[in-house]
């Protein structure tokens, strides 16, 4: 009988960590490039009341009889599929459109994103919402110049274009342009899922997530666009109350043994 309990408590716990998930993406819906997650559950231990038992000459075998003692979370896992693209019109806006991460400088250390609503800081260096620098394919910061010295005279750059393989060509103010002026570094990963989420719509590597692997094949680049989250709020609310109805389903057993428990203590009266 006491089982019982410890097993809606169980659930009870497993389905409130269940909600935690799903409140996070409810509330990550309009953040860009944003992965769901979703947590799953496992049984947990097992008591055994009655042990199997081979067939004999005259008798069959028997099965055996256990008794669960409730359930636990077995992992919370990230959906790492693109969520969809939408146009901005802003020329430092990018997005992967495939496989692949923007490489980042985040205090000294590479980080790894989806989210490319980049934009210029004061020095001319691409970077994230949070001040971030964009690294190029030989893990140094990308810089956009105001002007450009080809044969002895400064010219004004007017335009900025990304190619979908991640070159970065500037036009200039005479009509020529700059071919490769500089490349994005995309890093792609044997196994994305495994990436540790950071804040900020950042990654890191894990020892799970595999290294990063440069000038590999990766999705194209989308110039003038934003990758958006990939939650899909009907989903959600669906999960949420199956979620619910399970929390409540597993309070309700804590409440049930109780009564049967209190049946037992009057026998006594």
């Amino acid at each position: 009988m006491l089982r019982s309990m410890y097993s809606g408590i169980s659930g009870m716990k497993a389905n409130q960590t269940k909600m935690d998930v799903v409140g996070n993406n409810v509330a990550n819906v309009g953040t860009t490039a944003f992965k769901k997650s979703s947590a799953r559950f496992t049984d947990a231990l097992n008591q055994t009341m009655i042990h199997a038992s081979a067939p004999t000459g005259g008798m069959g075998g028997t099965n055996p009889g256990q008794v669960g003692i409730g359930t636990k979370v077995a992992g919370i896992y990230k959906y790492m599929g693109q969520g969809s693209l939408q146009p901005t019109g802003r020329v430092t806006d990018m997005a992967i459109d495939g496989d692949g991460f923007f490489v980042v400088e985040k205090n000294g250390q590479v980080a790894f994103t989806r989210d490319g609503s980049f934009s210029l800081d004061k020095g001319g260096n691409l970077v994230t919402a949070d001040g971030y620098r964009v690294l190029d394919d030989a893990g140094n910061p990308i810089v956009i110049p105001t002007t450009i010295n080809n044969g002895g005279k400064d010219k004004s750059v007017i335009s900025v274009t990304v190619s979908k393989d991640g070159n970065i060509s500037l036009g200039l103010e005479d009509g020529t342009k700059v071919e490769n002026h500089s490349k994005l570094r995309i890093a792609v990963f044997q196994n994305p899922e495994g990436l540790t989420a950071l804040s900020g719509n950042l990654y890191g590597q894990s020892s799970n997530s595999g290294d990063p692997i440069y000038n590999a094949e990766h999705g194209s680049i989308i110039q003038g666009a934003i990758e958006m989250s990939n939650v899909d709020l009907s989903e959600e609310f669906t999960d949420m109350i199956v979620t619910t109805r399970a929390f409540q389903a597993s309070s309700k057993v804590i409440t049930t043994s109780d009564e049967l428990l209190q049946e037992i203590i009057n026998l006594k009266r």
